[in-house]
């Protein structure tokens, strides 16, 4: 009697029972990471304005958010410098860490930087200082004049969407009108991510290359790349006093009120500013893991914790936003 080959067999496959085989890996995993993915978004857009627009500049705080798009940037066109300079709005009131570190990524990248004053707005004539209104609100006249007179074209911000309600509504293109205007019911629609830089005369654009990062994102991305930051966003000791719910710094521009004292506590910065404005918190978090576990565990973004601008009313920031704010 003819006995029929088992299956294995007739397609001409060994026999497998009792043995075990492992498949070779021939395929290279070319997924990319959430941070590959949001670095290669912001390269794209820094490329494609540089491509699009005749004189960019990218707005330069010093703070964490603008030193990590100063990185994408250095990525973005190296091994060439970066082809368009950095522009910082000065209060006079900025934290003395701050300057420096920025003053040390100008000198290191060697691209050429534009500082607007207010105070010589306010001795220009440029803005009124009525001795109400803070620095923090005299940017806005300071920075549409420096656009206007450098002639910008576009304007890079460090604006993200989880930060505050206002820029959350925001565009990665936002068109400014000739005033230096945002009007968020007139924006132009970004479809499979293209993107409308049309202007008229008189016209600009912001654009937000990290629009879509988190506060997360922003410090995981920092340690990856072992970026340097002002020394405040780390755990410190400072003198301290406590107003409106903020702990904000003692100095000459920041007198203290009637009931308020100061006193030494450990605190870190979680965004800076206008000093007068900028409030810490209280934390023991002195490397980026700690920082990160640190931002993990809040509940209330950056900007909503600690900026005393953005608790004049309920849309101080796009009522800000709406008359050039950045």
């Amino acid at each position: 009697m003819r006995r029929e080959a088992s299956p294995s067999l007739r397609c001409g496959l060994l026999p497998t029972r009792g043995l075990s085989f492992t498949m070779p890996d021939t395929h290279a995993d070319y997924r990319l990471s959430q941070l590959d993915q949001l670095e290669a978004e912001s390269i794209h857009i820094f490329r494609e304005v540089a491509a699009e627009f005749e004189k960019p500049v990218l707005m330069f705080s010093g703070g964490k958010d603008s030193i990590v798009m100063l990185r994408l940037a250095e990525k973005a066109f190296h091994p060439a410098k970066i082809p368009f300079p950095v522009l910082q709005v000065d209060t006079g009131y900025d934290f003395p860490e701050v300057l420096d570190c920025r003053d040390s990524w100008v000198d290191r990248l060697g691209v050429r930087l534009v500082v607007a004053s207010v105070e010589q707005a306010i001795a220009d004539g440029v803005v009124v200082d009525d001795g109400k209104t803070s620095r923090n609100r005299l940017q806005i006249g300071t920075l549409l004049n420096a656009i206007e007179t450098e002639g910008f074209t576009a304007a890079f911000g460090g604006g993200r969407r989880d930060e505050e309600k206002a820029r959350a509504k925001e565009r990665v293109y936002s068109h400014r009108d000739e005033f230096g205007q945002w009007d968020p019911k007139m924006q132009r629609p970004e479809l499979w991510s293209l993107y409308n830089g049309r202007l008229h005369e008189g016209e600009h654009m912001r654009i937000f290359p990290i629009s879509n990062w988190t506060e997360l994102d922003i410090w995981d991305y920092i340690g990856r790349e072992g970026i340097e930051i002002p020394s405040i966003y780390y755990s410190h000791q400072r003198r301290v006093f406590e107003r409106d719910g903020m702990l904000l710094s003692e100095s000459d521009f920041n007198p203290t009120r009637s009931g308020e004292t100061v006193e030494e506590r450990t605190v870190r910065f979680r965004t800076v500013g206008d000093l007068t404005l900028t409030g810490c918190v209280e934390s023991s978090a002195s490397t980026i893991p700690e920082i990160i576990a640190e931002v993990a565990m809040s509940t209330v973004t950056e900007r909503g914790a600690t900026r005393g601008d953005d608790r004049f009313s309920e849309a101080a920031m796009e009522d800000r936003k709406k008359e050039g704010y950045f």
